[in-house]
């Protein structure tokens, strides 16, 4: 229920689209002649100008992106890699035929880098599909076309694939692998949705260690003259999203800490 219902709302929550509800119910109380209606069509319009000319998904993302640090040193043994969905496209791929990724592609290239300087460790993908009408194909299939693309060995490789958010990647993958104490193992997902998923897999018993990737912020006059308004967009509502989701899965007793850290 608690799925359903997230999907639900956050259609008419997301800020994209509250600005154009926001912008057209003042624009029709204002054709009725409601001089109040100035006011929610000046909140909708306003916001996506200033969201075209100001880079503000920046101060939304940046903290999430900071709060786990990449490690400066990588670990001299690792006994498996643990990769959240999130990076492929099933719709596309199922289409195609082909394997297809998103803007969050060092999701999974990163951990084939990995897995070729350690022999000894296991990759573990965690996704079916977070699609309220999924395909035929889970995030756990496109990820094993690749994977496999990509020349990894089967034997190297374990899928899960019933999880449908974060709290289900973390608590599902914990009995799929059944991690053992002292055991080193890495968890690769997005830099802004670190902080959510180090604090979801810490509630599920597992001792691991954030390995970041995917940033979204930077420094310079690119993020003001280079972004163009669609992907600041997208980026303002990946980050208020992710910011959601802490409180919504700390109300929940998902994870101990409202911003989990290091």
């Amino acid at each position: 229920m608690a799925f359903v219902v997230s999907k639900l709302l956050w259609w008419p929550l997301r800020p994209g689209t509250a600005a154009i509800l926001l912008g057209l119910l003042g624009l029709g109380l204002l054709w009725r002649g409601r001089r109040w209606g100035r006011w929610p069509a000046l909140a909708g319009i306003g916001f996506l100008g200033l969201l075209a000319l100001l880079p503000l998904d920046q101060p939304v993302l940046r903290p999430l992106e900071d709060r786990f640090p990449r490690p400066t040193v990588e670990p001299a043994h690792i006994d498996g890699i643990v990769v959240l969905g999130g990076a492929v496209e099933q719709r596309l791929t199922e289409a195609r035929g082909l394997p297809a990724l998103n803007g969050a592609a060092e999701r999974m290239t990163e951990p084939v880098a990995l897995l070729r300087r350690h022999p000894e460790a296991r990759l573990v993908f965690t996704g079916g599909t977070a699609s309220l009408a999924p395909g035929a194909l889970s995030e756990a299939d496109v990820a094993r076309q690749l994977w496999s693309d990509l020349g990894v060995p089967p034997e190297r490789m374990a899928f899960e694939q019933e999880s449908r958010n974060t709290h289900e990647n973390a608590v599902n993958t914990f009995r799929l692998v059944g991690p053992k104490p002292g055991e080193t193992w890495l968890l690769v997902t997005s830099a802004s949705h670190m902080p959510r998923s180090m604090g979801v897999f810490r509630k599920a018993g597992w001792q691991i260690t954030a390995w970041p990737v995917n940033y979204r912020t930077g420094s310079g006059s690119g993020i003001w003259l280079e972004v163009s308004f669609p992907v600041r967009l997208q980026e303002f509502e990946w980050g208020t999203r992710e910011w959601i989701g802490l409180v919504a899965y700390w109300l929940m007793g998902r994870t101990d800490a409202l911003f989990p850290a290091p």
